[in-house]
């Protein structure tokens, strides 16, 4: 990740303490043999006025939400203290998404495929319920408590102003001034993880090639599937991250004809060493190399980049050494407008070759 989001807080979060009540008030005392009953919400005010719109509503919203909180209760009743326990440390470890990017291991992260056979009823009901909830958050009687999406984004872009996905750097993102917006990436995947659905620490907006072309449904956590070794976790960007890092990028070409130049003909460089488990773990995910590599042999990319360098020493009788000060200056003040953090990269692997 080139740069970290600034996390904006939104009445949406609201959304989320919802539910960290119906999680803990609600059903992890399900045990205590306490009938299902609109009373159980009665301590969280707003969350019981949802749930009474709920009971008189008949829509589809509504008894999705309503319909799944009433059984998912019925399934913790019969739990033992233990396993609500258990359940207790899996529900916090994956709602604390920075400190499971940061691979820590005291937090028992947990995916739908580990759950035991034992709670295969109760993993079937969380998946539907979590992974159907973020397309449900507009049901009326949420969207009064909470707001709705489309005012978290545009409150979102006028905080984040760069313009730019910070998963790639490459592709423009949907601003203030659109009527529409990017999609939402599950940064821990809906697919595979309980629980954290509707976290806004969780949920990033991404362009449309990182979040649906690359990303998919990778699992950032863990290193793929490969026969020849073992899964394990691994460390990733946190995308809210309070201290920026800066990400080191060295170029070398092994030849001079950029006109005939591949992606076989370009080696990269990542840096710093501090950070290279997060580094190996945004090019898996995200498909960097080849990306910018793809970038790099573009007619109207990295070709071009050249092309233009040449032209303006010939336009304003400069040296290269002249223009190329002048990209080095803008890549540091704006690295992420027209491409500058691979662009200037580039452009110094062309002079080390002779080409400028």
């Amino acid at each position: 990740m080139l740069f970290p989001y600034i996390y904006v807080p939104h009445q949406m979060e609201k959304m989320q303490t919802f539910i960290d009540f119906i999680f803990y008030a609600v059903w992890c005392q399900a045990p205590l043999k306490r009938p299902y009953r609109l009373e159980l919400f009665a301590s969280n005010p707003e969350l019981f006025e949802v749930m009474t719109a709920f009971h008189y509503d008949d829509s589809k919203g509504a008894e999705f939400f309503a319909g799944h909180v009433q059984r998912i209760y019925r399934l913790f009743a019969p739990l033992s203290a233990c396993q609500v326990e258990q359940l207790r440390l899996w529900y916090r470890a994956n709602n604390d998404v920075e400190r499971v990017c940061a691979n820590d291991y005291a937090m028992s992260l947990k995916r739908y495929a580990d759950f035991p056979m034992e709670l295969k009823d109760l993993r079937d009901q969380l998946a539907s319920f979590f992974k159907g909830l973020y397309s449900h958050v507009d049901v009326a009687a949420l969207r009064k408590k909470c707001g709705d999406i489309d005012d978290h984004y545009q409150t979102f872009v006028q905080t984040n102003k760069s313009g730019k996905c910070p998963f790639c750097g490459i592709n423009d993102l949907l601003g203030e001034y659109h009527s529409k917006r990017e999609a939402y990436d599950h940064y821990l995947p809906k697919a595979l993880y309980p629980f954290n659905s509707i976290n806004f620490c969780n949920l990033v907006p991404a362009c449309h090639h990182c979040n649906s072309s690359y990303k998919t449904s990778k699992d950032p956590s863990y290193t793929p599937k490969d026969p020849a070794r073992a899964v394990h976790r691994r460390a990733v960007f946190y995308p809210y991250k309070r201290a920026a890092h800066t990400i080191e990028l060295q170029i070398d070409l092994r030849h001079s004809d950029i006109a005939t130049l591949t992606p076989a003909d370009i080696a990269l460089q990542f840096g710093p060493v501090a950070i290279a488990q997060e580094i190996d773990t945004w090019k898996d995910v995200y498909g960097i190399e080849e990306r910018y590599k793809a970038k790099l042999c573009g007619e109207n990319d990295g070709k071009y980049w050249l092309t233009q360098v040449l032209d303006e020493c010939k336009a304003y009788d400069k040296q290269p050494a002249d223009i190329l000060a002048m990209r080095a200056q803008q890549a540091q003040s704006r690295p992420y407008a027209d491409c500058n953090f691979l662009r200037m990269p580039f452009l110094d692997a062309c002079r080390q070759l002779g080409v400028l």
